[in-house]
C-alpha cells in the first residue's frame, strides 16, 4: 500500500501508518549507509538486516490488504470508533447504507450518524466491553438525506498495539420490523389463537382469535382481561392442572417446545368449558439460554372433542380401535379401545415389536410379513389373528392397515383393530354345526371331507378311508318307520364309535352310510382290523319297540396313496370296495383292488359315452309282446331301450341303466323313451293294430323331478293318445325313496288315465302298505320267482302269494320271463292271464313287432 492513500483506497489505520513511517525512514537510512559503506564494520550483516526489513514491510502490506478486504466484505455497516466516540474508519457497506461518502463520516463523532445519542453514550459501551462482553443496542441511525432507519448495533473491543478501539456492526432492522408488522397483522387475522405470556404466566399480548376463543371482548386489553384465578384448566381426562403443570409454564421452565396438548379451559364465572389444542414455544433474548416469554398457539377443538368422545364411545360399542405406526419416528399410537382389546390400558406398548409380541406365535409371521410388504410396496393389509393378553386370555382381532403415501416413501401405516371374538365364536359354532350330523352328533359329509383334505395337505401319511354301509337298513326304515330308522342310525353310530375309538375320525356320510378316516401310521394293518371289529360289532341284534332285527355291514377300504392321491379318488375307491363287499354277500369287508380299478375305469368310460349318446342318436327302442297266456293274442307291448355306441359296441341295459341313474342322465333318456314310445303307439293305432297300450320303464330318478307329469302330458297331447294307452312300469325303489311329492305325482298320473304298474315285484323291499296307499293298477311278477316253478315249492308259494294279494286288491298281475308251456300252465292255474317271455317272442324292432302282431292275431282268430 502506497503512503498518502486513504483507508478506502488501502490506507492504514493511524497507528499502523505511524509505524510504517518509522520503518520506512529506518530502511532508507540503512540503504544510505550501505551505499557509503559507513556505520557498520560488517557490510554483509548489514545487507542481511536490510533484506529482513524489506520482508517485514511486504508482510505488513499483505496483512493490510487482507484487513481491507475483510473489512469491506462485511455486508452490514462497520465503524471503527475510538474511546472518545470518534469514527476512525468506515467500510464500503457503511457508505452505501448512510448515503454519504467516507470523508463526511471518518474523523467525526458518532453523532454524525445518530444525533440523538447522549454525550456519555460511550460509557456503557466501554464498561460492557471491559467485561469481555458484546454490547447490543437498538437505535435509529440517520442517512445523508436526513431519513432514519432502525439498526441493531453490536459493539466489540478491537486492539491495535497500544491503541484500543470499538468496532461497531450496525444491522439494518427495517425488513425485520416490516416482517414483524406483517406477522402481527397476520396473527390478528388468523383463526388460530396466539397468546404471549411472560415467565410468570402474565398475559402480554393476544390476537383477535385468542380473545374470541377465551370469550373476551376483542377491544379489551388482554393484560387486564385475562386472570388465571377465574379459570380451571384440566387435561384431556378432565383432571385439574396446577399452574406449574400447564404447557406454557413447562416451556418456560424447560426451555423446550411443548407439542400440541389438549386442554380444557373452564371459566368459573361463565360456567363454560372450552377445549383447546395448544402448542407452546419458548422465546429467548440474544445470547441468553433462559426464555423471557412463551408464545402459545391454540385452536378451539370443543366440537372436535365432542365428536371424538362420541367416536370413542362408538368405538367401544363396535369394539373397533385405531392404530398408527410412524416408521420414520418409530412411534406407535393406539387408541383406548385398541389398548382394551390388547389388555394394555394401564401399560401401553411403546414400540411395534412390543405390540407384535402379543400376536399368537402361529399368526406372528404373517403379520410381520404383511407389515414389511406394506412398508416396502405400499398398499394395505387385512388379517384376522389371535391376540394373547397379558393375563393369558386369547382373543380374536381383525387388523386392517393402509400405507400413507406411495412406495418407496411409505413410512406410516394407519388402520383399525376390531375385536371379533364373539363373531368368531358364533362362526365356530355355526361351522361346528355345519360339520356335524344333527342326528348322530358325528362329523357330517362336509366335515369329514374337510378333515381328509387337511390330512392329505399335510402329507397324508398313514391315511386310510373306510366306507361303511348298513345292509338292509331301508327294509327296517320302511317296515318300522322313520323313527325306528333314526334309532337304528344312532345305535349304529355308537357301535362304530366304540370300534374306531381314538384311532380315527368317524362321520355319517349320508343316509345309512358312514365313513372313517383311519390313522394307520403306527400300524399299517389297523384299517383291516378296524373293518373286522365293525363286522363283528354288528353281529348282535338291534331292538326297537319290542321288535328285534339284525343289521350287518358292508365295508370298503382305500389306502393313501396306493388307492388314490386325492380326496375324491380315495372316497370313490373305498365306495367301490364297499359295493364289491355287498356284491359278495354283505356282512364283510373288501380292500380296493386293481380289478375294481378296472371296473371303475369301465364305468367312467360308459358314463362319458352315455352323456353324449342321446345327442348322437345312439339309442333305439325295441318292443316285446305282452300276450294272453290262454290264446297267445298280443294285448300290448313293452318298450325296451337299446344302446349301440361306436366305441363300446352294443351295450345291455343292465350295463348302462344304473350308470345313467347315478349320473342323472336317465332323466333325459327317460323323457326320450316316453316320447318315442308314444309316437310308435300312435303309428300302430293309425295302422289299425289292435293294441291296448305300450308300457315304458320309468326310473326312480324321474319320479324325483317335477317334470315327469308335464313330459307325459305333452307326449300324449302331441300324439293324440288317451292316457290309458300308456303304461308306466317302475321298480319298488320309487316306493322306498318315498319322496314327499311321490304320492302327488302318482295321483296326477292317475288323473291322466295312465296305467301304473310295479315292475319286478318281490325282488326289492316289498311293502304291502304301498299297495294299499298308492293308486297302482297292477304288478309284474319278478322273473326270478318263475324260474323254479312248479318244481320249487318256495318259488311256487311266492307266486301264489303275489297272485292272491293282487286278486284281493283288485290288481292285475303280469308274469315276466315265461319260457316254457309248463310255466304258462302254472300261471293260468293261479289266475294270471298275461305274460311275456321267450316262449312267445323276444324283443323286436318296431317293424318286426308289427309283423309278429299280425301273425299272432291271425293265428288266434283261425
Amino acid at each position: 500500500m502506497e503512503e498518502g492513500s486513504t483507508p478506502t483506497d488501502g490506507q492504514d489505520s493511524p497507528a499502523e501508518s505511524g509505524r510504517r513511517g518509522r520503518d520506512n525512514v529506518l530502511v532508507d537510512r540503512l540503504e544510505a549507509l550501505l551505499a557509503r559503506g559507513e556505520g557498520c564494520a560488517d557490510p554483509v550483516l548489514l545487507s542481511e538486516l536490510l533484506a529482513t526489513l524489506h520482508g517485514l514491510r511486504r508482510e505488513a502490506r499483505s496483512a493490510r490488504l487482507r484487513y481491507d478486504k475483510l473489512f469491506n466484505a462485511v455486508p452490514d455497516p462497520v465503524s471503527l470508533i475510538d474511546a472518545d466516540g470518534r469514527i476512525v474508519d468506515l467500510n464500503r457497506a457503511g457508505e452505501v447504507a448512510y448515503g454519504r461518502p467516507r470523508d463526511e463520516i471518518v474523523g467525526k463523532l458518532v453523532h454524525v450518524l445518530n444525533p440523538d445519542l447522549p454525550s456519555d453514550h460511550m460509557a456503557p459501551v466501554l464498561e460492557t466491553l471491559a467485561r469481555d462482553q458484546t454490547h447490543v443496542v437498538e437505535v435509529y441511525n440517520m442517512r445523508g438525506d436526513g431519513t432514519r432507519f432502525p439498526v441493531e448495533v453490536h459493539s466489540a473491543r478491537f486492539e491495535d498495539g497500544p491503541n484500543q478501539y470499538v468496532i461497531a456492526v450496525a444491522r439494518d432492522l427495517s425488513r425485520r420490523r416490516e416482517a414483524e408488522q406483517n406477522l402481527k397483522t397476520l396473527l390478528m387475522a388468523m383463526d388460530k389463537g396466539v397468546l404471549v405470556q411472560g415467565p410468570d404466566g402474565q398475559a402480554i399480548s393476544a390476537n383477535a382469535a385468542a380473545m374470541r376463543i377465551l370469550g373476551l371482548p376483542e377491544d379489551q386489553d388482554i393484560v387486564s382481561g385475562l386472570h388465571w384465578h377465574e379459570w380451571l384448566v384440566v387435561d384431556h381426562r378432565g383432571w385439574p392442572l396446577r399452574f406449574g403443570e400447564m404447557p406454557a409454564q413447562r416451556a418456560i421452565k424447560t426451555g423446550k417446545f411443548v407439542e400440541s396438548t389438549l386442554l380444557g379451559l373452564y371459566h368459573l364465572g361463565r360456567k363454560q368449558l372450552t377445549w383447546v389444542s395448544a402448542t407452546c414455544v419458548p422465546q429467548f433474548q440474544p445470547h441468553s439460554d433462559k426464555p423471557y416469554q412463551v408464545v402459545s398457539l391454540f385452536s378451539d377443538v370443543t366440537e372436535l372433542k365432542r365428536d371424538s368422545a362420541l367416536f370413542l364411545r362408538t368405538q367401544a360399542l363396535a369394539r373397533i380401535g385405531g392404530w398408527e405406526w410412524d416408521g420414520g419416528r418409530e412411534r406407535l399410537y393406539l387408541t383406548d379401545e385398541t389398548l382394551r382389546i390388547l389388555g394394555r390400558r394401564d401399560d401401553p406398548p411403546r414400540t411395534l415389536d412390543e405390540a407384535l409380541r402379543q400376536v399368537a406365535p402361529h399368526d406372528r409371521p404373517k403379520v410381520e410379513e404383511a407389515l414389511e410388504s406394506v412398508l416396502r410396496d405400499g398398499g394395505g393389509l387385512d388379517l384376522e389373528i389371535r391376540i394373547v393378553r397379558p393375563d393369558g386370555q386369547s382373543t380374536w382381532a381383525r387388523v386392517i392397515g393402509q400405507a400413507e403415501g406411495r412406495a418407496p416413501m411409505t413410512a406410516r401405516i394407519t388402520g383399525t383393530v376390531q375385536d371379533i371374538t364373539q363373531r368368531r365364536q358364533i362362526e365356530e359354532a355355526l361351522r361346528s354345526q355345519a360339520r356335524t350330523d344333527p342326528l348322530t352328533g358325528l362329523y357330517n359329509r362336509d366335515g369329514i371331507l374337510t378333515e381328509l383334505e387337511r390330512r392329505l395337505g399335510e402329507g397324508g401319511e398313514g391315511s386310510t378311508v373306510v366306507y361303511i354301509d348298513l345292509d338292509r337298513f331301508k327294509l327296517v326304515n320302511d317296515l318300522l318307520g322313520h323313527a325306528a330308522g333314526d334309532d337304528l342310525l344312532v345305535n349304529a353310530a355308537r357301535r362304530l364309535e366304540r370300534c374306531v375309538g381314538e384311532r380315527g375320525l368317524l362321520a355319517r356320510f349320508g343316509g345309512d352310510e358312514f365313513l372313517v378316516l383311519a390313522d394307520t401310521r403306527d400300524d399299517p394293518r389297523e384299517a383291516e382290523r378296524l373293518a373286522e371289529r365293525i363286522t363283528r360289532a354288528f353281529g348282535d341284534a338291534f331292538r326297537y319297540a319290542g321288535e328285534e332285527f339284525t343289521i350287518t355291514t358292508s365295508v370298503g377300504l382305500a389306502r393313501f396313496p396306493e388307492h388314490g392321491a386325492t380326496v375324491q379318488q380315495l372316497v370313490n375307491n373305498a365306495d367301490a370296495a364297499m359295493y364289491d363287499a355287498k356284491r359278495r354277500g354283505r356282512n364283510t369287508w373288501q380292500t380296493f383292488t386293481p380289478e375294481l380299478a378296472r371296473q371303475q375305469h369301465d364305468r367312467v368310460q360308459v358314463e362319458s359315452q352315455l352323456r353324449r349318446a342321446l345327442d348322437n342318436e345312439e339309442f333305439r327302442l325295441v318292443y316285446q309282446p305282452l300276450v294272453n297266456l290262454a290264446d297267445g293274442t298280443v294285448r300290448s307291448a313293452e318298450a325296451l331301450i337299446r344302446w349301440r355306441n361306436p366305441a363300446l359296441g352294443e351295450m345291455r341295459p343292465d350295463h348302462f341303466i344304473n350308470h345313467a341313474e347315478t349320473t342323472g342322465d336317465i332323466v333325459r333318456i327317460g323323457a326320450w323313451v316316453i316320447q318315442v314310445a308314444c309316437r310308435q303307439m300312435a303309428a300302430w293305432r293309425d295302422a289299425g293294430y289292435p293294441l291296448e297300450r305300450v308300457a315304458v320303464n320309468v326310473s326312480y330318478r324321474q319320479f324325483l323331478t317335477e317334470d315327469l307329469v308335464q313330459i307325459i302330458t305333452e307326449a300324449l297331447a302331441e300324439h293324440d293318445l288317451p292316457g290309458h294307452m300308456l303304461e308306466l312300469e317302475f321298480t319298488e325303489r320309487v316306493l322306498i325313496e318315498d319322496a314327499p311329492d311321490t304320492l302327488t305325482t302318482f295321483e296326477a298320473l292317475r288323473a291322466l288315465g295312465v296305467v301304473l304298474t310295479i315292475d319286478d315285484f318281490g325282488e326289492g323291499y316289498s311293502a304291502l302298505n304301498y299297495l294299499r296307499r298308492l293308486p297302482i293298477h297292477g304288478l309284474k311278477l319278478a322273473q326270478g320267482f318263475l324260474r323254479g316253478v312248479p318244481g320249487n315249492a318256495s318259488d311256487a308259494a311266492i307266486c301264489q302269494a303275489v297272485a292272491g294279494i293282487a286278486q284281493a286288491l283288485g290288481l292285475e298281475v303280469v308274469a315276466e320271463g315265461v319260457e316254457s308251456s309248463v310255466q304258462r300252465d302254472f300261471l293260468l292255474g293261479l289266475g294270471i292271464h298275461r305274460g311275456q317271455g321267450f316262449l312267445f317272442s323276444q324283443a323286436l324292432e318296431a317293424d318286426a313287432f308289427g309283423a309278429f302282431l299280425r301273425q299272432s292275431n291271425a293265428a288266434s282268430n283261425a
